[in-house]
């Protein structure tokens, strides 16, 4: 069950609450029904709350997923203190030993709209996304918790994730790179480098978005263990142990 924090703050924001119907962003055989409110600016304990009751955000808008007859997106989060890398895990760290990394503002330049917008053009073919409407429309927000963790090698910029980071909790918002550097495992390598972070900074929860079985861009979420999945209003706990 939620908390005794949680709940009551669900049931408020419930009024706030407009269902939005469209195409599934995932590509499944199913309409996509987003269940999200817009707000100016979302504190930082707010957004704790939502994260642990499955939300995302993109901009200034929260939303859940509530599509008719398919429960593909499940959230799924990280606690980095009990994270244990596997062996590819560990290889794929050894071999982006030599990335630099750095963490900025949120403050796009040419680089980075041209990198998203190279990554847009090799995975997304045909979509029609541009860069610079997903940092207007999907990045930036009225909040001051939304930082880049930039992966340099040398003086080239390969890969970019924008992260929400709190003082108890980190939100994976979105993670590019460049194709070319696909062999390096950079999706992985991103998620191990925001694990590190955490301990560092003792953040207890690392949400990671997403998992969704039947997509090979998501489903690899899961081979981080353990791993708690979020299965209706209980975030239940994936070990080597149990999973499947």
């Amino acid at each position: 069950m939620f908390s005794e924090k949680t709940q009551p703050f669900l049931d408020s924001l419930n009024q706030h609450l407009q269902d939005f119907t469209t195409h599934c962003p995932y590509g499944l055989d199913h309409k996509a029904v987003y269940r999200m409110a817009r707000f100016g600016m979302i504190p930082e304990d707010i957004m704790e709350l939502l994260l642990a009751a499955g939300y995302r955000r993109y901009g200034n808008t929260i939303y859940t997923m509530c599509c008719e007859g398919c429960r593909g997106c499940v959230p799924i989060k990280l606690k980095p203190a009990e994270f244990s890398p596997n062996r590819n895990q560990r290889r794929t760290t050894k071999k982006n030993s030599d990335l630099i990394v750095e963490i900025t503002d949120l403050n796009p330049d040419e680089e980075q709209i041209s990198l998203l917008q190279k990554f847009f053009d090799s995975r997304y073919p045909g979509k029609h996304n541009t860069a610079k409407d997903y940092y207007a429309g999907f990045f930036l927000n009225s909040s001051n918790f939304t930082c880049e963790i930039h992966y340099k090698l040398e003086e080239r910029l390969v890969g970019v994730a924008v992260t929400d980071l709190g003082s108890t909790w980190m939100n994976a918002v979105y993670f590019y790179f460049d194709p070319e550097y696909a062999s390096r495992s950079p999706g992985t390598f991103n998620i191990l480098h925001q694990i590190e972070l955490c301990r560092k900074l003792n953040i207890d929860n690392l949400y990671l978005g997403y998992w969704i079985e039947t997509v090979e861009a998501m489903n690899y979420k899961a081979s981080f263990l353990p791993h708690y999945l979020l299965e209706k209003e209980d975030w239940r706990r994936v070990s080597a142990d149990n999973n499947p």
